[in-house]
């Protein structure tokens, strides 16, 4: 799969493949990271069999921004990421925004049911 085209032309089928991964599991971690100035939740699952991560982050100023960290064919580890915007964060859904918003808030990580995430 060629995740920059997948990430710029149809964001919304990476998310997708996101929530299905979440919602295949038992409970989530919904981790809190920062890095200088900035400050973000994360809800990552692996995909493809093939050690790729796709992670949904949520930063401080309530931007969401899709993630895609893959090896290419050469075994170098890239990445790729897109902000989204206002139509596709409605694909979010609203327990999975709640819980992520809390994250970054409080400053502290979750472990969270997948159930009540996606609903």
């Amino acid at each position: 799969m060629d995740y920059r085209k997948e990430i710029n032309n149809n964001p919304n089928s990476l998310l997708k493949k996101l929530l299905t991964g979440v919602s295949a599991k038992k409970a989530v971690d919904v981790r809190y990271e920062f890095d200088r100035n900035d400050q973000w939740a994360v809800i990552s699952v692996y995909v493809d069999d093939q050690d790729n991560e796709l992670a949904l982050r949520l930063h401080a100023g309530g931007n969401y921004e899709l993630y895609v960290g893959y090896y290419d064919d050469e075994d170098e580890l890239q990445e790729v990421s897109r902000t989204l915007a206002e139509d596709e964060k409605k694909e979010i859904p609203g327990n999975m925004k709640k819980v992520m918003s809390k994250v970054v808030v409080d400053e502290e990580g979750l472990r969270v049911p997948a159930d009540i995430l996606v609903k």
